[in-house]
């Protein structure tokens, strides 16, 4: 099997998102019918793009780009080298470069997992040291790639592209479970309508026994950390928990995980996590969203980046979740694994 070098525009065409009226949040951009991908939605996405938070109206199409279902899209500003593929046309910011590839030279599934694979360690070469991460379409084009021919890479895809789609399966489960444990949560302490329910007497609008308070009296720690200046690394040091671990209802992403050096953790008096710590996503798209790190999390030492907050109960708050947790059966394995 023959691996020629090849750059990217050998493979096939891609230029950069267009977002050309500024402010670029002009209201009347948005709202419309045109799917408009942000980098977080390209983070959070896996071999394909099925989910977007944001529309365009016909004026921020028209001050943009309509990309094709099909293209590769490449994040190259705050969330740095994430790919996924859109399975619908779809508009994108100057923040993402689309690439379209030449089925005569390329697949696209095997561009995305080759530059999965070794983009990630080549881009903090170019951007060691730097207060502001970007990658160019310049630092793109300088990259050369090893690349078999086409049906090879249809192969090599086809059987990646098993695992994905595998993958994929088990989230949209874990998605049902999730609406499940929301409507759960909303029947037992929204609703009132717990097990027992018919038996409790109902007292100021609370079960009696119950009690009403604010966040701040049951909470000894509520706090977010820092990462160096250059941001964390792909690996080597501990790991540094930042809003692409943090999925929401108890779930957190290993696969998305970054590190800071041992010795810049030394030096944090913040933002540490321990055993049954809430982290909170606490800025951006999808701020709100929470997991829990239950008994039993694997890392000995863990932090939070600056953009992510550490909820730590009192010892009030621990005993009513154990009164809570207790009365349902819950899986072998913590609920974040």
């Amino acid at each position: 099997m023959s691996w020629l070098p090849c750059r990217l525009n050998d493979l096939g065409q891609f230029s950069r998102g267009r977002s050309r009226h500024r402010p670029r949040d002009a209201p009347h951009l948005y709202g419309g019918p045109y799917p408009f991908i942000q980098t977080g939605d390209v983070k959070h996405a896996g071999l394909y793009i099925s989910d977007y938070q944001q529309t365009y109206s016909e004026a921020g199409l028209e001050q943009s780009k309509l990309w094709p279902a099909g293209t590769l899209c490449i994040t190259i500003a705050a969330n740095i080298a994430d790919t996924s593929i859109l399975t619908f046309d779809a508009c994108f910011p100057d923040s993402v470069i689309g690439f379209i590839a030449d089925p005569e030279r390329a697949d696209t599934r095997f561009v995305k997992y080759l530059f999965d694979a070794t983009v990630q360690k080549r881009f903090q070469q170019f951007t060691q040291g730097a207060t502001q991460d970007n990658l160019s379409q310049e630092k793109l084009l300088s990259l050369v790639f090893g690349v078999p021919l086409v049906d090879e890479q249809r192969r090599i895809a086809d059987v990646i592209s098993a695992y994905d789609e595998s993958i994929d399966n088990n989230l949209r489960r874990l998605t049902l479970l999730e609406e499940s444990a929301r409507q759960l949560y909303y029947e037992w302490f929204v609703r009132l309508r717990f097990p027992g329910h018919e038996h409790a007497s109902i007292v100021d609008g609370v079960p009696e026994g119950w009690s009403r308070g604010i966040l701040g009296d049951v909470l000894k720690t509520l706090e977010s950390g820092g990462r160096p200046r250059g941001g964390a690394s792909g690996d080597g040091g501990i790991p540094s928990i930042g809003a692409e671990n943090v999925l929401g209802i108890g779930r957190y992403n290993f696969a998305k995980e970054k590190y800071v050096p041992e010795e810049y953790f030394e030096t944090m008096t913040r933002g540490i996590i321990a055993n049954r710590d809430v982290v909170l996503y606490k800025d951006g798209a999808n701020v709100g969203r929470a997991s829990y790190f239950g008994e039993g999390f694997p890392h000995e030492k863990c932090a939070v980046n600056e953009h992510v907050f550490i909820l730590r109960g009192t010892s009030r708050m621990g005993l009513l979740h154990d009164q809570v947790t207790h009365s349902v059966t819950r899986p072998e394995r913590p609920v974040w694994s």
